[in-house]
């Protein structure tokens, strides 16, 4: 039983991940990093992180969103974080990376920004 569900869903030329779980060592991670691999490979390069669902992220989490970024950024893309918690929202504050994201709470505002 893996920790994580991620299904996807496209608003235009924009693919959105909704995550459920956790994205933590392990499990969580590869899964996510499995899905923005595969993404780019299909040229999907407009990403969107859903996180309403994932109740809690450690710092192995944390990395593989960070390098999620780093992949899309580095195809031409752009990856943006919807619906953090508050917790995940501390904790990007913390680690200072609340300010390498975009963030955005609602899903119209996300994909409006992606124009």
């Amino acid at each position: 039983m893996s920790d994580i569900t991620i299904s996807e869903r496209q608003a235009g030329d924009v693919t959105i991940l909704d995550l459920v779980g956790k994205v933590t060592i392990g499990e969580g991670s590869v899964a996510l990093r499995g899905a923005i691999r595969r993404l780019l490979g299909e040229g999907k390069t407009k990403i969107l992180l859903n996180l309403a669902g994932v109740g809690y992220v450690d710092s192995s989490g944390i990395g593989e969103l960070v390098s999620s970024y780093t992949a899309v950024n580095k195809e031409g893309g752009t990856l943006k974080l919807l619906k953090l918690t508050q917790k995940i929202q501390d904790l990007l504050a913390i680690t200072k990376l609340l300010t390498v994201f975009d963030v955005f709470d609602e899903e119209s505002e996300a994909l409006s920004s992606f124009a």
